[in-house]
């Protein structure tokens, strides 16, 4: 295979993508926008239309398919509050708790018998 016809693959491969993503996000998007004010549930930064493409939707289900009309699924994150929830909902998937847990202080030192190591 020729570098030409690997990359026009890829090309092809990218362009479904893009436009799969685009029908997809079209629809419930272009609802919660008109729906809901243009401001980031999280951090109440507020968007115009020139930064509209910061704001994002965020399913709260983490559902991409469950879409109802009402936008009861749905709330609007900025682009970094939104990766900052993904990233919260992959430690719980992860590790079951987003919730820091107090834990006790070391008491391991490990310069405790320095001293006697640097006479060997």
């Amino acid at each position: 295979m020729s570098a030409n016809q690997g990359q026009s693959k890829l090309d092809q491969v990218l362009a479904q993508e893009r436009e799969y993503r685009a029908k997809r996000e079209g629809g419930y998007r272009e609802q919660a926008l008109k729906l809901y004010p243009w401001i980031c549930g999280r951090c109440t930064r507020e968007f115009t239309p020139k930064n509209l493409s910061e704001l994002t939707v965020h399913h709260r289900d983490h559902n991409h398919d469950n879409n109802p009309s009402d936008g009861s699924n749905w709330e609007l994150l900025c682009l970094y509050c939104h990766d900052n929830e993904h990233s919260r909902f992959e430690e719980l998937i992860r590790y079951g708790n987003t919730t820091e847990t107090k834990q006790a202080a070391a008491t391991y030192n490990p310069f405790a018998d320095l001293k006697a190591m640097m006479k060997k």
